[in-house]
């Protein structure tokens, strides 16, 4: 890379609006700050200290791109910017980098799923102030393992205030948005359906009434055999265990449409899984509900209820074991939610890469180490 080239990931992050005053003690670009603190998150560093350190030790590669007029901030100076950034602008100035930077390949209506869920990190909470630990909501391309926004839950709310929020700033027309039992709500089915997407709602005991008329409707007809029910059913094995899958999908019930409560609503579906455990020979098993505006199509939503699974592996999982976020200590909101978003591109970053057969935790190390593969995944640099 020519020296002073400026990359896409420098113009972006310069582009955020800095919150700091500005005075003659300014001695650090905003965009030197923050795309130093992107590239330590992404090669390992959890904290402030750590990012320091880091930048430290890779003053020369990043003066091959950055102008670093005081050398490398201090981690007080790292802490200080990242608890004024607004994490909104942060976050939008940084998502549209990384959809530019991994364009999705054109995808058919099946693979165009978004999985919103809500995590917790545990360690974040601070007793003085009176607040417990930050909950954020997510949103996930389920196709390409890309994080789509989040939204912080007010210290005083819930998920179901967070969601609308998140998808009001999503570009959700001709996706299948999936939602556990949280987010099953009229209101948020009705803003998916406005949005020009569809909804896939787990249906659980928040929403009683309805989960009875669902389960109703499947005792009523029967799954096994009844020409009124669409199945689709699909067998896995893997970590010691054979689970059975299978999916029954039917008309909603006239009732349930009538009323138009639910805007949209065309199916409702019942999920069994069955699980053999291999070492112990135990069967256990568990039946789901859903609705959905989709046509009554059987393999189809059944993938889908697969695919909603991949934001609590494919992210959430990997935050807690590659990424330590549970250990997260930081007590400001702004530098907790601005952390946290550089966690979850770093996922899709790492997750998205192909070059370095390995796991996404190896992967971070590996970045650490070669210049070139941090060069690459930052700029697609060959």
């Amino acid at each position: 890379m020519a020296a002073k080239e400026r990359p896409s990931l420098v113009t972006t992050l310069a582009a955020v609006p800095d919150p700091r005053r500005q005075c003659r003690n300014l001695r650090h670009e905003l965009g030197d700050i923050l795309v130093i603190g992107f590239c330590a998150v992404l090669c390992g560093s959890e904290d402030f200290v750590e990012i320091e350190e880091f930048g430290i030790s890779k003053e020369d590669f990043f003066r091959e791109f950055l102008d670093l007029p005081n050398g490398i901030p201090s981690h007080d100076t790292f802490r200080r910017t990242f608890q004024a950034i607004n994490p909104q602008m942060f976050q939008q100035a940084l998502i549209g980098w990384l959809k530019s930077l991994r364009p999705s390949e054109a995808a058919s209506d099946e693979d165009q799923v978004v999985a919103i869920d809500g995590k917790t990190l545990r360690r974040t909470f601070d007793q003085k102030k009176g607040l417990g630990a930050l909950h954020l909501v997510s949103a996930w391309a389920t196709a390409n393992g890309i994080t789509l926004g989040q939204v912080a839950v007010d210290a005083k709310s819930n998920e179901i205030t967070a969601i609308p929020k998140l998808i009001d700033q999503l570009d959700l027309q001709d996706c299948l948005v999936t939602i556990d039992a949280a987010g099953c709500q009229k209101g948020i089915a009705a803003q998916i359906v406005d949005k020009e997407a569809n909804y896939l709602l787990a249906v659980k005991d928040n929403q009683p009434k309805l989960a009875e008329q669902v389960a109703d409707y499947f005792l009523a007809q029967g799954a096994a055999g009844n020409p009124d029910l669409r199945c689709h059913a699909e067998v896995e094995e893997g970590h010691g265990r054979t689970e059975t899958r299978t999916t029954y999908v039917g008309r909603a019930p006239k009732e349930l449409v009538a009323s138009g409560v639910w805007v949209g609503l065309a199916a409702v579906v019942m999920v069994v899984r069955e699980c053999v455990d291999h070492a112990t020979g135990m069967a256990s098993d568990e039946v789901r509900y859903y609705i959905t505006s989709l046509p009554a199509r059987a393999k189809r939503l059944g993938r889908a209820v697969r695919q909603h699974w991949g934001i609590e592996n494919g992210l959430h999982w990997v935050l807690d074991i590659a990424f330590n976020e549970d250990r997260l200590r930081l007590r400001d909101r702004n530098a907790i939610e601005n952390m946290a978003l550089l966690n979850r591109l770093a996922v899709s970053l790492l997750r998205n890469d192909t070059t370095v057969k390995a796991g996404v935790k190896c992967k971070r190390k590996t970045a650490g180490w070669s210049n070139d593969y941090l060069l690459h995944l930052l700029f697609n640099c060959p």
